[in-house]
C-alpha cells in the first residue's frame, strides 16, 4: 500500500527534518538519487555512461539546485553536462558554484543531449510553464527525467492547464505527492528517494493499492465454503436495447468470485446463453435473496428503470449503482427515499454522470477531482468511484483511494459494465464498500493491461482477462 501526502503535509515534515539536518545535506542526498536514476536511464537508452550528454533545465530555487547538484555527481562519472539557466540571477548559488567547479557548462539552448533533467519548477509552483520555459521544453527530443514533478503539472491535483513537461521518469523525495498518482500519465515511472522523512509525516491523505494489498483482500473459497457463503450477487441491468451491458456485468461478477450470481431483467435469455452458471429471471422480485446488487448498466431511464432501481434500493443490501442508475438518481432525487437506512451504496460515475448528480447539489468537478469526489461521497453518504485515467474512490468519512491506469485502453464501450460487476461481486462477499471499489478498480486496470498488450481490446476481452488479473494479485502474496 502506497501512501500519498499533500504538498502541505510534506513541506511541514521537511521543515522539521531540515531543522536538525546540516545545511545542504538533504539537497545533496536528493540530487544523488536523481543522478543515480539518470545514470540508469543513460545505460538503458544508450548502453553506456562516460561521454554521454545530459542537459539540465534549471529554474530558480531548490528544484534547480537539485538539478545542478545532480549535474555535479554526473560529471564525476565522466558525463558531459550542460545547464540551461532560466533565471540566472536566481539560480541556486551553492549548486551553481559546485557545478562550475565540476566542469559543467552553462548554455542558452537544449542542444542534442542523450537525456534531459527537468529542474524548472518545484512543489511551490502552480500553473503552466512560462513562455521561455515552454519554448525550451518544446525543443526536447530526448528522454526526460523530472526532479520531484514534471514542471507545469499541478502538484496537488495532477491537472495540466497549458504547456507542461511529460517525463519518462520522475524522481521524488521523502514521500509521494498527489501529482504522482493523479498526474501519473505525465510523471512516467516514479522513483522515491528516501530522505528519512517518514517519522515526520502524519497519516497519508490518500493511498494507492498495490498487487499484494488486493491479493490479501480478495475473497477466495475455503474448505467449508459453498456457493452461498461466498456471496450471492444480484445484477439488475440491461434491456432489449442494451443486452450487452447485462452480459458484461454478469460475466464480471461470475469471474470475480466462486459464489453465485442471480440476474434480473429483460436480457435473461442473452445472459443465460452466455453464462449458464447463473440464475436468470425477468424481475427483481423473482430473483431471490442476494447479498449485494448491481443496478444501472443499460437499464434505461424510463419508468421501468425507475421501478427497478427503487426495488433494488429498498432491498437493504450493499448496492453498486452505475450508468443509467446514476442518471435516474440525478433526474429524480426522490428515488433515494427507497434506500434502506445504513445500506451501503457505491456510485461509479464518469465525468458527465458525476456532473449530472453533483451539480444540482452545488458540487463542481473542477481540477481537484479528489475534493469533488469527497464532497459528493459525504453529501450522499455513499462511496463514490470517480472514473478517469486515475480512478478516485472516496468514502463518506473522507478515506480516499487512488488507482492510476497503466494505459488508456480501458476507455472503451462496456468497460464500465465490467467494473460494476466486479464491485458487486466483492460487495456480496461482505468486503468494506470503499475497499471493494478500490480492489475492483485495481483488477479492472490490470485486466485491461493484460487484455490489450499494446493494442486495442474490447470489453469482452477485458472480461476474459479478469482471472489472470486476480492471479497476479494473489501471486504477489505467494498464494495460488
Amino acid at each position: 500500500m502506497l501512501g500519498v501526502w499533500t504538498v502541505e503535509q510534506v513541506k511541514a515534515a521537511e521543515d522539521r527534518l531540515l531543522a536538525r539536518t546540516p545545511d545542504g545535506a538533504l539537497m545533496r542526498k536528493a540530487a544523488f538519487g536523481v543522478a543515480t536514476y539518470a545514470l540508469q536511464m543513460l545505460r538503458e537508452h544508450t548502453g553506456g555512461v562516460a561521454g554521454r550528454r545530459v542537459t539540465l533545465l534549471v529554474g530558480a530555487g531548490n528544484n534547480g539546485g537539485d538539478a545542478l547538484w545532480a549535474g555535479v555527481f554526473l560529471r564525476r562519472r565522466a558525463v558531459a553536462v550542460t545547464a540551461v539557466l532560466l533565471a540566472p540571477e536566481r539560480a541556486h548559488a551553492a549548486g551553481l558554484a559546485a557545478f562550475n567547479r565540476a566542469g559543467g557548462r552553462v548554455a542558452d539552448d537544449v542542444g542534442d543531449p542523450d537525456l534531459v533533467i527537468d529542474g524548472i519548477v518545484g512543489l511551490s509552483a502552480r500553473g503552466p510553464l512560462r513562455p521561455a520555459a515552454a519554448e525550451l521544453v518544446a525543443r526536447v527530443h530526448a528522454p526526460v527525467l523530472a526532479v520531484d514533478l514534471p514542471s507545469g503539472v499541478d502538484p496537488d491535483t495532477g491537472a495540466v492547464d497549458g504547456p507542461a513537461v511529460a517525463a519518462d521518469v520522475t524522481v521524488t523525495f521523502g514521500a509521494r505527492k498527489p501529482v504522482h498518482v493523479l498526474g501519473a500519465v505525465r510523471c512516467g515511472v516514479v522513483h522515491l528517494v528516501d530522505l528519512g522523512l517518514t517519522p515526520e509525516l502524519p497519516d497519508p491523505d490518500m493511498i494507492a493499492l498495490g498487487a499484494a494489498d488486493v491479493g490479501w483482500a480478495w475473497r477466495v473459497p475455503g474448505p467449508t465454503d459453498d456457493k452461498y457463503t461466498q456471496g450471492v450477487t444480484g445484477v439488475a441491468a440491461g434491456s432489449a436495447t442494451y443486452p450487452g451491458a447485462a452480459v458484461l456485468s454478469c460475466g464480471a461478477a461470475v469471474l470475480a468470485t466462486s459464489g453465485m450470481v442471480r440476474y434480473a431483467g429483460w436480457a435473461a435469455d442473452e445472459v443465460r446463453g452466455r453464462w449458464p452458471e447463473l440464475v436468470a429471471t425477468g424481475s427483481v422480485a423473482d430473483a431471490g435473496r442476494v447479498q449485494a446488487w448491481v443496478v444501472g448498466p443499460g437499464l434505461g431511464t424510463g419508468a421501468a428503470g425507475r421501478d427497478i432501481l427503487t426495488e433494488v434500493l429498498s432491498d437493504g443490501v450493499p448496492t453498486c449503482v452505475d450508468a443509467d442508475g446514476i442518471t435516474l438518481l440525478a433526474a429524480t432525487p426522490a428515488l433515494w427515499d427507497a434506500r434502506e437506512p445504513d445500506a451501503p451504496v457505491v456510485l461509479t460515475p464518469h465525468d458527465r454522470e458525476f456532473a449530472r448528480i453533483a451539480e444540482p447539489l452545488g458540487i463542481e468537478l473542477g481540477a481537484d477531482r479528489v475534493v469533488a469526489a469527497r464532497a459528493l461521497a459525504a453529501r450522499l453518504d455513499s462511496v463514490v468511484l470517480l472514473k478517469g485515467n486515475t480512478t478516485v474512490v472516496a468514502a463518506p468519512d473522507g478515506r480516499t483511494l487512488v488507482n492510476p491506469a497503466t494505459s488508456s485502453w480501458l476507455a472503451t464501450a462496456g468497460s464500465g459494465d465490467v467494473l460494476t460487476g466486479l464491485i458487486g461481486a466483492l460487495l456480496a462477499t461482505g468486503m468494506d464498500p470503499w475497499l471493494a471499489a478500490g480492489c475492483a478498480s485495481w483488477v479492472h486496470v490490470k485486466a485491461g493491461e493484460l487484455a490489450a498488450a499494446g493494442a486495442p481490446a474490447p470489453a469482452s476481452r477485458i472480461l476474459r482477462a479478469i482471472p489472470k488479473a486476480i492471479r497476479a494479485a494473489r501471486a504477489a502474496v505467494g498464494q495460488p
